[in-house]
């Protein structure tokens, strides 16, 4: 378990704000949550962005398996 720097400061109502709205941004989103998240910012950003590009790589993963089940099950009924 990591031990937060209390000397370190936290991110402001604000800047958690401008965060927000980034990721609202298609493609930049994507981006930003490599920057924040492989970048070498310390911040609570880092574990935020990295958890998030993990939820993606799940909804692309289940995403891809239910196109391929829609799909097989379509090309079954048009033979």
């Amino acid at each position: 378990m990591e031990v937060y720097d209390n000397n370190r400061e936290r991110l402001t109502v604000g800047q958690w704000v401008i965060t927000l709205l980034i990721l609202a941004i298609p493609i930049l989103n994507i981006i930003m949550l490599f920057v924040w998240g492989f970048g070498g910012n310390k911040d609570e950003r880092e574990n935020f962005s990295k958890a998030a590009l993990i939820w993606m790589l799940i909804g692309i993963i289940l995403s891809g398996a239910f196109v391929g089940c829609i799909g097989c099950a379509a090309l079954g009924n048009m033979i």
